[in-house]
């Protein structure tokens, strides 16, 4: 953890940002695997390990804004713990560490709460991510468990969300170090990425490295030749000649803090000139986004951009047709490119979007998009320093849309679907890095993983 400084600053600061009432912090619980002594690996709530920073199950934090005081609720170990687990430190020990004076049985949240219910003070949480908490939430605060959401303090939403979203030295630190390790993730799928190969060995080596590396993976590893799905878990596939291995993984340091990195190789280690075409369209669409990140821009703005140089590229190569920016405008190009560019990274993956992704991503001046495509951008707000987010476009040829699109007359003078037909066998690219926002505009973080084409076969066939 941090020097405990670090976490009463922030607490501090959450304070002054949402002025009154009680913030309830619930951390979480272990969840059973398939029988209930046999659990998943523990994973802290974010918002409390950044408030707390306590890695231990079945504590809760609340900061009393009005009485200026901090607690931790949490129950100390008793023998049957200590047989199966060994000494632990007291719950007490623990706040400590965090600079928290204040230290309850768990038992004894209820009865704060309901004090504080008595005395017309407002309690604020954020929205649940996982059924435990809701359910926990409906029986301390009196509420049905259908009825949790409506509750839901948006003011701490915000508050939150915008502490958390600057990141300081140490937490780009942290990420760094995130990204070191998916480095070596994503050379060793690159060096493994040959005929025979099945794709769940290389998975199970990316997610070994990160495991040893003192983390899990941030999110399950994506890996497939079959990458026009865009989330594709299944690792069942032989690699063969002709295909590309889209691997998209990243990890977190024992700090909870995350990478978040894609990467596309030629099967076999060498681009034919149909996928070197396509790829060097995906890494311009790459570069040119990373060029133009500075504060001040919406990130909607370089989504777009980042649009217009994949749709010009597929009109260079006879795939697209038309007014470019026009095609761009009205979502033509979702056809290949169909997500966003990128989104917030620090803590989760997605950093944040379990309290919202529209707060995360869009505020008062920039709405979500409603055209099919550009409404999956999930980052369109101004950037300011400290933000850190990914670029990851990409170019997808997927055949249930392309036959669907044409079908419909869809985009007919913007769209050359003889010519898509003969792609639907390609797969798909993208491309993923991370990027810290800086005073005066950007700075890719971590060392530097192969993404040109002579870095990647070079890299390949060693």
């Amino acid at each position: 953890m941090f020097d405990k400084k670090i976490y009463i600053e922030r607490r501090n600061q959450l304070k002054k940002d949402v002025q009154s009432g009680l913030v309830l912090l619930l951390g979480n619980k272990e969840v059973a695997f398939n029988y209930p002594a046999n659990t998943y690996s523990f994973r802290q709530d974010s918002n409390f390990l950044y408030f707390f920073g306590l890695h231990d199950a079945d504590l809760a934090g609340v900061i009393d804004i009005d009485n200026q005081k901090d607690f931790i609720f949490g129950n100390d170990v008793d023998m049957d713990d200590i047989i199966w687990m060994g000494n632990q430190p007291s719950v007490k020990e623990r706040a400590e560490k965090v600079g928290v004076d204040n230290t309850n049985p768990m038992p004894k949240l209820a009865e704060m709460l309901n004090e504080t219910i008595k005395q017309g003070r407002k309690i604020h949480f954020v929205s649940p991510y996982r059924g435990e908490t809701q359910m926990q939430l409906a029986d301390l605060l009196g509420i049905k468990y259908t009825n949790v959401k409506n509750y839901v303090s948006i003011e701490l939403v915000k508050a939150i969300i915008k502490q958390r979203s600057i990141k300081s030295e140490l937490e780009v630190a942290e990420i760094e170090k995130a990204i070191e390790t998916a480095y070596d993730m994503h050379t060793t799928a690159m060096k493994m990425a040959h005929p025979g190969i099945i794709e769940q060995q290389i998975a199970g080596a990316m997610e070994g490295i990160a495991i040893a590396a003192g983390g899990p993976v941030s999110f399950p590893v994506i890996l497939s030749v079959n990458g026009q799905t865009l989330h594709n878990h299944y690792h069942g596939n032989v690699l063969t000649e002709g295909r590309m291995m889209v691997a998209d993984a990243g990890c977190e340091t024992e700090m909870n803090y995350c990478s978040d990195i894609t990467r596309t190789v030629p099967v076999g280690g060498k681009f034919n000139e149909r996928q070197k075409a396509i790829y060097e369209i995906v890494l311009n669409a790459n570069l040119k986004a990373i060029e133009a990140i500075k504060p001040g821009i919406p990130y909607r703005d370089i989504h777009l951009l980042s649009a217009k140089v994949v749709a010009q590229g597929l009109k260079d190569l006879g795939l697209m047709k038309g007014d470019i920016d026009e095609a761009v405008s009205k979502g033509a190009h979702a056809i290949f490119y169909p997500h966003g560019l990128g989104h917030m990274l620090g803590m989760d993956v997605h950093d944040m979007e379990g309290m919202g992704e529209n707060y995360v991503g869009y505020d008062e001046e920039i709405k979500r998009s409603t055209i099919f495509g550009t409404a999956f951008v999930r980052l369109g707000k101004r950037l300011q320093p400290g933000f850190v987010l990914t670029v990851e476009p990409g170019i997808y040829f997927i055949p249930a849309l392309i036959d669907q699109w044409r079908a419909e007359g869809k985009f007919t003078e913007y769209i050359n679907y003889d010519l898509a037909d003969t792609y639907k066998d390609f797969g798909g690219i993208r491309i993923e890095d991370d990027i810290l926002v800086t005073e005066t505009g950007c700075r890719v973080l971590g060392k530097p993983i192969p993404k040109t084409v002579a870095e990647i076969e070079a890299i390949m066939g060693r």
